[in-house]
């Protein structure tokens, strides 16, 4: 089975670094969809590794530069909602995937956790009322 695309490329980026091979965490496998994985079909496995993944001590200004470039990469990308609920399901800590930092998938998810308590707590909360 091929690797998803950041999954390479995270192992390229943190390996070039020294002694920073400990950070990258245990790969993890990709959701299938009925026409197979969805990453076989993503952009990024064309691209620069560095430009999905932050090296150490990078500078904000820089980091910011990278993730806008890397968020281009995701918008012409036809798989990026998919890699998107991948990044979202896993959930993946480091780098761009879906077109979203790790700093915002970490809101998305606090959002999406707070939606479903509130569904939880609300007054009459059956099915028809947690659908909408």
């Amino acid at each position: 089975m091929p690797h998803p695309p950041h999954q390479s490329l995270q192992v390229a980026a943190v390996q070039s670094l020294p002694g920073r091979a400990a950070a990258v965490p245990h790969p993890r496998v990709p959701a299938r969809t009925e026409d197979g994985p969805w990453h076989a079909e993503a952009v990024c496995r064309r691209d620069e590794a560095g430009l999905f993944f932050a090296p150490s001590k990078e500078p904000t200004a820089a980091r910011l530069s990278r993730e806008e470039a890397a968020k281009r990469v995701c918008a012409r990308c036809p798989v990026m909602v998919a890699c998107r609920e991948h990044a979202l399901l896993q959930p993946e800590p480091y780098g761009v995937w879906g077109g979203l930092t790790a700093a915002e998938r970490r809101v998305v998810l606090a959002r999406m956790r707070r939606r479903a308590a509130e569904l939880r707590q609300a007054p009459g909360a059956g099915p028809i009322a947690a659908a909408g």
